[in-house]
């Protein structure tokens, strides 16, 4: 969808939450296809399938920051809730609770940085030296 306003030139509406979405399940924000990361979190150049170049969109440390956010709201109350419950020894809360944080950080990170990417598209923000 297009719209036109004044002599300004035409700007097309992108879905936010689709782009999000897509960009989640490491999809191209614009066409679906699953091509956007080439490794872990290394976000490939260009799209194979309808050439969007995804260098123009740089995450930076939005994802982890987003990341830590989401893990920490997870672990903390869960462990809040087991030590309440059964008042474990310290060696067993690090036992649990260091590999838990790791392990669902390093699941969140590719999502989110997929879904910072795929907002990033959605809102045409590009990197000060990509406009």
């Amino acid at each position: 969808m297009t719209e036109q306003f004044g002599t300004e030139m035409a700007v097309e509406r992108r879905s936010i939450l689709s782009a999000m979405l897509k960009g989640a399940k490491r999809c191209c924000p614009n066409c679906g296809e699953r091509r956007l990361f080439t490794s872990f979190v290394k976000i490939a150049p260009t799209c194979t399938h309808c050439g969007i170049k995804f260098s123009d969109y740089r995450a930076d440390d939005g994802p982890a920051y987003f990341t830590i956010f989401v893990v920490g709201h997870i672990i903390i109350p869960a462990m809040l809730v087991v030590e309440q419950a059964y008042s474990p020894p310290n060696w067993v809360h690090m036992a649990l609770w260091l590999p838990l944080t790791v392990l669902l950080s390093l699941a969140f990170l590719p999502l989110i940085k997929g879904a910072v990417v795929g907002l990033q598209w959605a809102l045409d923000v590009k990197s000060d030296d990509q406009r």
